[in-house]
C-alpha cells in the first residue's frame, strides 16, 4: 500500500454538501498522472460510500478513508 502521510494532491471539500466532493474530485482527478496519490477531505458523510463506488468504476485505487474529529480523509491513487 502506498504511503498515505504525505499525499501528493490534497483536496479540501469540508463544508461542501454532496455531490460536491466528489464532483471536486472528479474534476481534479482528470488532471492528474497515474501514480498520484490523493487525499479528499470531506465532512458529507455520503462520500465515504460515494467515493469508494466510483473509485471501482473508475478504475482507480482507494488506499484508505480515515476518520478524523471533524471531517473524513479519503486516499485513493489516480490509474
Amino acid at each position: 500500500m502506498t504511503d498515505t502521510d504525505d499525499p501528493d494532491v490534497t483536496i479540501d471539500s469540508k463544508d461542501a454538501s454532496c455531490p460536491g466532493p466528489l464532483m471536486d474530485l472528479i474534476g481534479k482527478v482528470k488532471t492528474l498522472d497515474a501514480g498520484t496519490v490523493v487525499e479528499l477531505q470531506t465532512t458529507a458523510r455520503n462520500s465515504t460510500t460515494d467515493v469508494p463506488e466510483w473509485l471501482e468504476e473508475a478504475g482507480h485505487d482507494l488506499l484508505e478513508i480515515e476518520e478524523r474529529d471533524e471531517y473524513w480523509s479519503i486516499y485513493l491513487e489516480v490509474n
